[in-house]
């Protein structure tokens, strides 16, 4: 079943070539095989999809139509919302939260008949860059699991590169599909800010938070795209008349004459890893050998991007996880004699180190006296920053450079130095403040094997040009990974 794409999968299906059962029996041997290792799901459904399985064979039987995605097993970060199904966001907070609806992502691929086979881990609330931070378990990457999947859609990535599902759905606030899809050795996809409807994501950064999906190539990747994209009644912030795009239409007619840019600040930057730097060097010249013109040019505001980063998404996540008061829902503290108390000592129970963090440096940022010189600043630069990228878009169709500066760590090695694991996000959180669209794909391999990821940055709404360049790329490079699971 792996070695199918997406689209020929289904059409087997449709032609009676193998059963939706047969898929799904594939899936969950996988499953069986694996997740003891990995810890990719939170919550599996495997009997749920066994049945909605054999009524998808019964309709083909019958000659009825059946959707793009008719068949297809699909993991779901476990911080979009499942209607009946536990949702929570891996915090002890939402441990017992069922939704009483269906976030639009989850509706639009139920429409198209996909089955999800289960709920994956997360870093807390999406805070995290690891997968060590869901207050439930900790997610090991295939490729190695001494080392951590990156985050904070670690488990979705998991589950995509183990081979227990051939898609998944994530979440990216300032790299949390990117940066996992890297470490994983997969493609990720953090859609321009808008094209996908946040409705029945649970909100960490509301202004920066994108949901996108995981997969083994860039085919499938924009396959899966296609479905998720479109205005959402429920979500303001989708935008409004957009033409729909086929982004796999004219995904293989190549990238002869587009304009490609590096920034000199992606790949001088000091923390950078050797084999990184030159897994992406290498990648320049395999683009200018499939005949892209590609360049050198100066892009200096994205050096002082995270700090800004920080205090706007901590800011949000202050705003946005007030709501978890544990009176209407969520986890209750037995000990209490007031409602003050009720309150306090429910959250503190039940939010991890991580996220109290943020809380406490997003309060911080937004109290009176403090508004004007940290938030209000933050938010001048990102006006800054997404002014520096439209003048580069003016010249490049492309800009591309390393997606993580560092290579997947050991599991445990950066927990108790929250600075560093902030700065690993430095090639990824610039993209969400700008709200441009960039990928993920495998562009190199390390001395041990260990994936490297590259990260192609297109303007707004052009991810067309993204999967192009990033499909003439995967089909040059043709990389394999070794998988310890």
């Amino acid at each position: 079943m792996n070695d199918y794409s997406i689209k020929e999968l289904v059409n087997k299906i449709q032609n009676k070539e193998v059963s939706c059962v047969e898929v799904m029996e594939f899936y969950i041997k996988q499953i069986e095989d694996k997740e003891k290792k990995i810890d990719a799901f939170l919550l599996l459904q495997t009997r749920e999809a066994l049945e909605k399985a054999k009524k998808l064979d019964e309709k083909i039987a019958r000659g009825e139509k059946v959707g793009k995605l008719a068949g297809i097993p699909i993991a779901v970060k476990d911080n979009m919302c499942t209607k009946g199904v536990k949702t929570t966001c891996a915090s002890k907070m939402l441990e017992d939260f069922i939704p009483p609806y269906d976030a639009t992502v989850i509706k639009k691929i139920e429409e198209e008949d996909a089955i999800i086979i289960g709920k994956t881990n997360l870093d807390e609330f999406a805070m995290g860059s690891s997968t060590e931070n869901s207050a439930f378990k900790i997610t090991r990457n295939p490729i190695d699991i001494s080392r951590v999947p990156g985050g904070s859609s670690g488990g979705s990535a998991a589950a995509v590169s183990g081979h227990m599902v051939p898609v998944a759905l994530g979440s990216d606030t300032g790299g949390s599909i990117r940066q996992p899809a890297s470490f994983c050795g997969i493609v990720g996809m953090k859609p321009t800010y808008g094209l996908v409807s946040r409705f029945g994501l649970v909100a960490f950064g509301s202004s920066l938070d994108q949901i996108g999906p995981f997969s083994m190539t860039v085919e499938d990747n924009a396959y899966l795209l296609n479905i998720l994209v479109g205005e959402d009644d429920m979500d303001s912030t989708t935008i409004k008349g957009l033409e729909q795009k086929d982004y796999i239409e004219n995904i293989d007619s190549g990238i002869k004459g587009m304009k490609i840019g590096i920034p000199v600040e992606f790949i001088e930057e000091e923390g950078l890893d050797p084999q990184i730097k030159e897994a992406i060097l290498n990648d320049i010249e395999v683009l200018r050998e499939l005949g892209a013109e590609v360049e050198e040019f100066s892009l200096p505001s994205t050096k002082d991007g995270l700090a800004p980063y920080y205090i706007i998404s901590s800011a949000e996540a202050s705003s946005n996880l007030a709501r978890f008061d544990s009176i209407r829902y969520g986890y209750r503290t037995k000990n209490y004699n007031n409602v003050e108390e009720l309150v306090e000592n429910s959250r503190s129970e039940s939010f991890g180190k991580e996220v109290k963090r943020r809380i406490m440096l997003g309060t911080y940022a937004l109290s009176s006296g403090y508004y004007d010189a940290y938030y209000n600043k933050a938010q001048k630069f990102r006006a800054k920053l997404k002014s520096d990228f439209k003048e580069a878009f003016k010249k490049y169709d492309i800009i591309i450079g390393p997606v993580s500066p560092i290579l997947p760590c050991k599991i445990g090695e950066r927990c108790e130095d929250p600075t560093a694991m902030y700065l690993a996000d430095i090639y990824t959180i610039n993209i969400n403040l700008a709200t441009v669209p960039a990928l993920s794909m495998p562009g190199g391999k390390s001395k041990e094997g260990l994936p490297i990821g590259i990260q192609l940055i297109g303007d707004i709404f052009t991810e067309e040009k993204i999967y192009k360049v990033a499909y003439a790329l995967e089909k040059k490079l043709n990389l394999k990974f070794e998988r310890e699971v």
